[in-house]
């Protein structure tokens, strides 16, 4: 990884690379200091807390002889999301049948009639933990995936949720290694990039921040709920990036459309 720097480094780089040094007492202060003589090279400096999970800003002074540069080591933020091409002469015959039973007389499947199937599919997988999905998660699911304006889902939107939820619940299973039920913020980064979204770690942050719980945990509801805003911010600015520049234009009202989202 020499001259890298958008790369995350993950726990088995810690544990195939020694550290050069590190600092003498592993300690709960506010202040720690020591001093290393290193010869020229490149280093990876890892400022940590005491204990896990704790938010800490951290001020640190390197001293060199010489101009030495320093750069944030993290990964390049991008997506690789599938999309499903699909009509609705290639959907299989008891998926729509049961698509009929669901949805009714429309023939459409609105936010609230949705929340009442996702609660029953959620109660039925004992290894998930799960308060059920929430009512903001299957409004924020319709919103992206609702192609024609109704504000509710067809058939072929539908087909396309249910891959989808066949994907993250593969994802998700295949990430709790512990088989707690919930995800924790290592796994949830593996669990994101497992579902195409490379993130840095200050985004990482962000997501914890807004869905995990007070112990750090994220259970499946918030899962799919991430993976959803973050498609739909994904789709909206590439579809504004014209000229794939990775810069888009914004007036006030398109922001505001899109933070009250």
């Amino acid at each position: 990884m020499r001259g890298q720097t958008n790369v995350h480094l993950n726990r088995d780089f810690f544990l195939r690379n020694k550290a050069k040094d590190r600092s003498d007492t592993f300690i709960n202060l506010r202040e720690v200091l020591n001093r290393f003589r290193l010869p020229a090279g490149e280093y990876v400096i890892v400022p940590s807390t005491f204990e896990p999970h704790k938010v800490g800003d951290f001020c640190m002074r390197v001293f060199s002889e010489k101009n030495a540069e320093s750069q944030v080591v993290d990964d390049k933020i991008e997506a690789n999301i599938d999309e499903p091409d699909l009509s609705e002469d290639h959907i299989d015959a008891n998926f729509r049948k049961l698509f009929l039973q669901l949805a009714g007389e429309d023939k459409e499947i609105s936010a609230f009639e949705l929340h009442g199937i996702l609660q029953k599919v959620i109660s039925r997988q004992t290894d998930i933990k799960s308060d059920g999905f929430s009512l903001e998660t299957c409004k924020t699911i319709v919103d992206l995936l609702d192609s024609d304006g109704s504000g509710k889902l067809g058939l072929k939107e539908f087909n396309i949720l249910w891959s989808k939820l066949q994907k993250y619940q593969k994802i998700y299973r295949s990430i709790d290694v512990d088989r707690s039920g919930t995800m924790n913020t290592t796994e949830m980064r593996k669990a994101l990039e497992a579902a195409g979204f490379k993130l840095n770690s200050q985004i990482h942050q962000l997501l914890v921040a807004r869905f995990a719980d007070e112990n750090y945990s994220i259970d499946f509801d918030n899962f799919v709920r991430c993976l959803i805003r973050l498609e739909i911010m994904f789709k909206i600015f590439k579809q504004m990036d014209t000229e794939n520049s990775g810069v888009v234009p914004l007036s006030f009202d398109s922001w505001m459309s899109f933070t009250v989202m």
